[in-house]
């Protein structure tokens, strides 16, 4: 059964979209109405068994996202239940109301093993409804309860909320933070991740987090050619804000994120629509996408090499990489465990 809130009306928040942030007007993107849908979960539990992911499990308490992101891999998700992969996907966002409960069951399993851990690999955890739901900060709880070691990925200014639970854990090795920084240009950050914190917004959340003693990483993923070629100066400011690891994907378009990407193209770059196509299918071996576990996350051929010779080279000039973001698996003790009283 749908949930609307009281206001449908996406309340505003500060994420660097104000006027006068960047040059961005905050009425740039449309006041688009968000349901929320309440699920209850049977596992909190995804088990993630694709090698080119270097996490074992993911917990995501949302499916679908408010940020809009135009390439977003999650977006067929929606499609399975019976909503479209496009608008749907923005605005009837599933929340996993149960979240903390199953994953206390799952964590409680004696069959569990700890090992690594993402939040919000699939959708952001961070997302506006976070803010009333609260869905995330619960299971955080958990994992503070539990001494769980995990990662978090995120664009939103958002988990600056529980720096107060994040920077306990990170003092313990038992957290690390990600921040998507896709590109500093502003005009095409608003077009590319229209409701997602500014980039500007990011880089002082990256600022915030390591001055917290946060572990930070910056991801630049997706990359995408001719819209977001400005990797260099994404590193050097994200290094400048402190972060001291970083990765990068291309972009990706499995299923219905093709045709939805070429109406964006479409939209926002006609005149470089073809070529920008042209480049990400040389990536792919001719293809808009292609699944093989080799080469999905990077691509393959020339411009593939290119891509990676630059983040290479920009990542070695500046010191990112030189020590691993290692979180400590040992301390974990199941929910209701006697042990646990030690702890606190």
């Amino acid at each position: 059964m749908a949930h609307r809130f009281a206001s449908e009306e996406r309340r505003p928040f500060s994420d660097g979209w104000e006027q006068g942030g960047d040059g961005a007007d905050a009425d740039a993107a449309p006041a688009l109405k968000t349901q929320v849908i309440f699920e209850d979960a049977k596992s909190a539990l995804s088990i993630n068994d694709s090698p080119d992911i270097h996490f074992a499990y993911s917990v995501n308490p949302y499916r679908g996202c408010e940020h809009g992101c135009i390439y977003c891999y999650a977006r067929p998700t929606h499609s399975y239940l019976n909503m479209s992969p496009g608008l749907d996907f923005e605005t009837k966002i599933i929340a996993k109301r149960n979240i903390v409960q199953a994953l206390r069951q799952d964590l409680s399993r004696r069959s569990y093993k700890p090992q690594l851990l993402n939040i919000g690999s699939a959708t952001d955890c961070y997302q506006p409804v976070e803010r009333e739901l609260r869905l995330t900060r619960d299971v955080l709880e958990l994992m503070r309860e539990c001494r769980h070691a995990f990662s978090l990925v995120t664009k939103s200014s958002g988990v600056e909320r529980d720096i107060d639970l994040i920077g306990e854990m990170a003092a313990s090795k038992l957290a690390a933070v990600y921040v998507t920084v896709t590109t500093l240009d502003a005009e095409v950050a608003r077009k590319l991740e229209p409701r997602a914190a500014a980039p500007h917004r990011r880089l002082r959340t990256i600022r915030t987090l390591v001055e917290a003693g946060i572990p930070v990483g910056v991801s630049l993923a997706p990359h995408i050619p001719f819209v977001t070629d400005d990797m260099e100066q994404v590193l050097e400011a994200a290094w400048d804000a402190g972060a001291r690891s970083a990765f990068y994907h291309v972009v990706r378009l499995p299923w219905e994120i093709a045709p939805l990407f070429r109406e964006w193209l479409q939209a926002h770059y006609p005149q470089r629509a073809e070529r920008i196509m042209a480049r990400i299918q040389e990536m792919r071996g001719g293809k808009d996408y292609d699944a093989d576990f080799a080469t999905r996350m990077k691509g393959s051929g020339i411009w593939s090499e290119l891509v990676r010779q630059r983040f290479d080279k920009a990542v070695a000039r500046l010191g990112f990489n030189k020590e691993r973001i290692e979180l400590d698996l040992r301390p974990f003790v199941p929910p209701g465990d006697p042990r646990q009283t030690a702890l606190f």
